[in-house]
């Protein structure tokens, strides 16, 4: 049975990964974040606290646990703070991992880094594996830094590229568009979304099933990792709004221009999935799937 360590076990891929782990059984768990464990399940795994920008604390957990395959979720994330706070988003998403490649390379150790599709300039999407990088804003770039490292590396990588994660946690202390949209519809508020960037939005328990297809076969290289529906924003949000049949006019079309944000967004990303599909067998869902899912979900909790 393999060994894994995974990084921001508090976040929402993070919380996937444990719940995956521990109906299956078919790996070894650590988990480690900052801070106390969030997950509610306390029991079939160890955790510990690791800070990913302190590089003693990861070499004291990886000593201690050894593990086979270490999943790298955590990263700093939010775009725009990462063009206002530029030294915090290089320490989070390149430093850090500049760390877990040492010690992945003490310890013989593959590491399963998840990227982004911000990577690209979204001029010639969808994308393959083999595309060109050109970041637009500097949270692409930090992220494109650190494949960079990992390529560079002589260690066991896998970079898993994604798009929009969306999905819910048991205490809900993570939002996301798909959230945030069918929250703000239900109160009867009016809500402005951009009609000019497509992407393929990917349901976290898509992307904890590709990461642990990955950590099993041993992948090596880049794979993309994404939802498989391309769509525009604005009919992401729409889609939600029938789903819950909810009221579409108060969904106000707008240009991303208008928005004033601090960092550039790339138009049209996207992926082309079939080396995943060929290589790992992932079978992502259908965005409407998705919704399903996330549905039942909520309304057992």
């Amino acid at each position: 049975m393999k060994k894994i360590l995974v990084t921001g076990s508090n976040g929402l891929l993070g919380q996937k990964l444990t719940e995956r782990i521990l109906a299956q059984q078919d790996f070894e768990l650590i988990a480690t974040s900052k801070g106390q464990n969030r997950y509610a399940v306390k029991d079939g795994y160890t955790y510990a606290e690791m800070d990913i920008t302190n590089e003693d604390s990861i070499h004291e957990v990886v000593a201690k646990y050894k593990p086979d395959v270490i999943i790298h979720t955590a990263a700093m994330t939010n775009v725009d703070t990462c063009e206002n706070e530029k030294e915090l988003c290089w320490l989070l998403n390149v430093t850090a991992v500049d760390y877990l490649i040492k010690a992945c390379k003490k310890y013989q150790i593959q590491l399963v880094h998840l990227s982004t599709d911000f990577i690209f300039d979204g001029e010639d999407g969808p994308y393959t594996e083999e595309d060109k990088a050109n970041p637009v804003s500097y949270y692409g770039e930090s992220k494109w830094a650190a494949e960079q490292l990992l390529m560079q590396s002589d260690i066991h990588y896998t970079i898993l590229r994604t798009i929009i994660v969306y999905g819910i946690v048991n205490d809900m202390s993570r939002s996301n568009i798909v959230l945030w949209a069918k929250g703000a519809l239900e109160k009867g508020l009016p809500i402005n979304i951009v009609n000019d960037q497509w992407r393929m939005p990917t349901l976290a328990e898509d992307l904890a099933e590709i990461c642990l297809l990955a950590a099993q076969k041993g992948a090596k290289g880049i794979y993309n990792a994404s939802g498989k529906d391309m769509m525009s924003i604005m009919e992401l949000v729409e889609q939600v709004a029938d789903f819950y049949n909810l009221d579409k006019s108060l969904i106000k079309p707008i240009s991303s221009d208008s928005l004033n944000q601090a960092a550039k967004r790339p138009k049209r990303t996207g992926f082309i999935l079939d080396k995943s599909v060929k290589d790992l067998g992932y079978q992502p869902h259908s965005f409407k799937e998705g919704l399903e899912i996330m549905d039942k979900q909520l309304k057992q909790r």
